[in-house]
């Protein structure tokens, strides 16, 4: 599924830094996503995401929802990451690495935008391609 066309060096192991619209052609997908727990509209946007992905020839294969509640910090954190190396909890990102591996994802496409941190950091967790929805957008799509 990677090319060492679209990969970068990141401490000796290759990951990719974002799909072009053919490179979920095949690809089994995960989404994933951290919502607030105010956040009504969450499911549309997983839904809105894994169409795009379809769109690109992507095979959605399982959603994974982290919701961040009010017993997690108070109200005023509801739209904070868990976590700046990983976005969700450990303990989610731990789950969902595992479910990616045992599933055999090529791609983690997650509905909130990603720091590059985070993405090697989750793709060493996961075990595949970690991007975020933004990186599928591309103009005129």
């Amino acid at each position: 599924m990677r090319t060492l066309a679209d990969c970068h060096d990141v401490r000796v192991r290759w990951y990719g830094t974002g799909p072009d619209a053919a490179g979920l052609s095949g690809a089994d997908v995960a989404i994933i996503g951290l919502c607030s727990g105010k956040d009504k509209a969450f499911g549309a946007k997983l839904d809105q995401l894994a169409a795009s992905v379809e769109a690109r020839g992507g095979r959605v294969v399982s959603r994974h929802v982290q919701r961040r509640g009010v017993s997690h910090g108070g109200a005023a954190k509801m739209a904070d990451p868990f976590s700046r190396r990983t976005l969700l909890s450990p303990g989610k990102a731990r789950e969902v690495g595992q479910a990616c591996r045992d599933s055999g994802v090529d791609v983690a496409v997650f509905v909130n935008s990603l720091t590059d941190l985070q993405r090697s950091v989750l793709a060493d967790m996961f075990g595949c391609l970690v991007v975020s929805g933004d990186d599928l957008a591309t103009p005129g799509s």
